[in-house]
């Protein structure tokens, strides 16, 4: 499935490469992440308790409980893909997410379509796996 961008003037809304829309539509595609996640985000910040383990997924943030470190792994990713950014307090770094705007472009495309986000083909699992594992830091690929 593809993400259209919503009927609005283009002025509204950055242009992004075709490379950058198709990497975080798969990425999308292949987390343990649902839609409810993301459209909370649009409104408002999740911290990463609220999604990790039994109460994000009772929350229907996910697909099956996970912990805390590989959920933070997978948001992570989100953020490298241009998706998610981290929520930014007085102080500093928070453990919250929200959406960037390619993020909102993306969700209020997909939340128009569909009910949820499409399974991901095997060629796409593939594929952003391997695209997680060469954008890994130096440091952690010896």
């Amino acid at each position: 499935m593809t993400f259209t961008q919503p009927d609005r003037p283009t002025s509204n809304f950055l242009q992004y490469s075709s490379a950058s829309v198709k990497r975080a539509e798969r990425a999308l595609r292949c987390t343990a992440f649902k839609l409810k996640l993301f459209t909370t985000m649009r409104q408002q910040s999740v911290a990463l308790k609220a999604i990790a383990g039994t109460e994000g997924f009772d929350s229907g943030y996910m697909r099956r409980p996970l912990a805390e470190l590989v959920v933070e792994r997978d948001l992570l990713w989100l953020i490298q893909v241009g998706l998610l950014r981290r929520e930014v307090d007085g102080q500093g770094l928070t453990d919250s997410f929200r959406l960037t705007p390619l993020g909102h472009q993306l969700v209020e495309g997909w939340s128009q379509q569909a009910d949820d986000l499409s399974k991901p083909s095997l060629s796409d699992r593939l594929y952003n796996a391997l695209s997680r594992w060469v954008r890994l830091p130096s440091w952690m690929q010896s």
